[in-house]
């Protein structure tokens, strides 16, 4: 068992090292960050609204538009993964590049990516879904609590 002053020291070396630590750690540029993630983010919604409005005009309604637009951006965020882009993207921009549909169909390519060697089944198949499992699920029971409360609603 250690003695009170050995224990003591511990702490004083523990307390020593947080603040060496905390001083040479650098701050993050936050200002920065912040308009490199609205403007990238802002970029990829504009290449977003281009494709729709693409559709569009060839003939689409809004409505209509929207299935291939998002299937799109999807297919633009996977190509940019696996040609190593969508990372140096995302290095750069940070929240920008994570949070549209681009960045979703990022994470989970990047996955399939990383355990393809584990065979088409078990690694990419099952380990891609771990991702996108989750996002999924939420965005499968939202949808049916929001239809169950507007159904209960109208009585």
């Amino acid at each position: 068992m250690a003695s009170p002053g050995a224990k003591k020291q511990k702490a004083d070396d523990r307390a020593k090292y947080q603040k060496l630590a905390s001083s040479i750690v650098p701050r993050p540029q936050l200002a920065r960050n912040i308009a490199v993630a609205f403007v990238v983010g802002g970029l990829i919604c504009a290449l977003g609204q281009a494709v729709m409005n693409a559709f569009i005009a060839s003939g689409m309604t809004g409505d209509e538009a929207t299935a291939p637009t998002l299937a799109t951006m999807i297919l633009i965020g996977v190509v940019l993964t696996g040609l190593s882009v969508y990372h140096h993207i995302g290095e750069f921009a940070g929240a920008g590049a994570a949070v549209p549909i681009t960045g979703f169909a990022n994470t989970v390519a990047a996955a399939a990516m990383d355990f393809k060697r584990e065979g088409y089944i078990l690694g990419m198949g099952a380990k891609m879904f771990i991702i996108a499992g989750p996002v999924l699920v939420y965005g499968i029971l939202a949808g049916v609590t929001v239809a169950l409360i507007k159904w209960l609603s109208r009585g």
